[in-house]
């Protein structure tokens, strides 16, 4: 064989190499950078315009921010991944990451936790910050943490809950809510609240809501008023009634598989990221509550305030003879009262 001829195939086969170690080191690096990627699926039952769906956001910015590369972030809003409800269980399987559970989802399986499910017993936003970042929910946050298999994070405010109805009526004591199919998420808390206003509580997933008021099946429906708005049901009610019945809580919260596999540092990022998502909820919540009735009147609503003391006492008197209160431990609604 020619000596060049020779050579040129050698060099050849020597490039042909050359090309497939490079593409198999290609490879090689795209996987071991994908499975560097710590997978943090977030299931939540909001809507993309409400406050508590854009704070995911927040948490993703936050984390790619303070680890690039690090978190492959995955939202799910309208309740697309698991129902409303179900994410503790999900999170304690291993199938979820991330999750906003509410107080009602933690006192399924920690039943000292349904003091926060009762009406009128946080009284506003800083006092339910004052609670939770304090003793009161550091103790009961490692009750959920041993029970649920769960971290919490940071606690976000939902807003407080007032009466969303369907037609117009005359609203001022709960006697006055006799009849009304008020709808309330599934578990027993929610529906012994429900009832405790003077309605009946009826059960139904968020989803369903907005159809369910369209339709007549529930007359009815409590949330904050950003959520009312976000979830449009203002198109399918026509009368505001202010209760203030809750003020609500969410709590942001990690599978303990995923917490405990993460390192010191990572676990200090996830937490601010959690804590920076909250703030933001809160703030623009907080804000957006102070300007809202304008919108509905200008949207037809009638808005009402009923006699507030006369709910307030109404409910109080329902919880005290409740099995729930007999799970309160000794002394902590006093100690709840006197955070400030």
């Amino acid at each position: 064989m020619h000596t060049s001829t020779l050579l040129r195939r050698t060099l050849l086969g020597l490039a042909a190499a050359s090309a497939l170690m490079t593409a198999s080191t290609t490879v090689v690096w795209a996987q071991n950078a994908a499975g560097t990627k710590t997978l943090l699926r977030i299931s939540s039952p909001a809507v993309p315009d409400d406050w508590h769906g854009k704070m995911w956001d927040v948490l993703k910015e936050s984390l790619n921010k303070s680890a690039p590369n690090q978190y492959d972030v995955q939202i799910n809003l309208n309740g697309a991944l698991f129902k409303q409800g179900t994410e503790p269980a999900a999170m304690a399987r291993g199938n979820l990451e991330l999750a906003s559970i509410s107080a009602f989802d933690i006192a399924k399986l920690v039943p000292e936790f349904s003091i926060f499910t009762a009406g009128y017993v946080i009284r506003d936003p800083k006092h339910q910050q004052k609670v939770f970042n304090g003793p009161i929910g550091e103790e009961l946050f490692k009750a959920a943490s041993e029970k649920m298999d769960v971290t919490i994070l940071a606690t976000a405010y939902l807003g407080t809950r007032q009466l969303n109805l369907r037609d117009t009526r005359k609203v001022n004591t709960p006697a006055d809510l006799k009849g009304v199919k008020l709808r309330m998420p599934g578990s027993k808390e929610w529906l012994f609240l429900g009832d405790s206003l003077g309605a009946t509580a009826t059960p139904l997933a968020f989803g369903e809501v907005y159809m369910g008021l369209k339709t007549g099946t529930i007359d009815g429906q409590d949330n904050p008023l950003p959520t009312v708005r976000a979830a449009k049901f203002y198109e399918v009610t026509q009368q505001i009634v202010l209760t203030n019945h809750l003020v609500d809580s969410l709590f942001i919260a990690v599978s303990n598989k995923t917490w405990n596999s993460l390192s010191a540092s990572e676990q200090k990022n996830l937490k601010a990221a959690a804590q920076a998502a909250a703030k933001f909820n809160n703030e623009n919540r907080i804000k957006e509550e102070a300007q809202i009735l304008d919108f509905f009147k200008k949207q037809g609503l009638k808005v009402n305030k009923p006699h507030e003391e006369a709910f307030r006492q109404t409910v109080q008197a329902a919880y005290d003879k409740s099995e729930m209160a007999q799970s309160w431990p000794k002394g902590l609604i006093e100690r709840i009262n006197a955070s400030k």
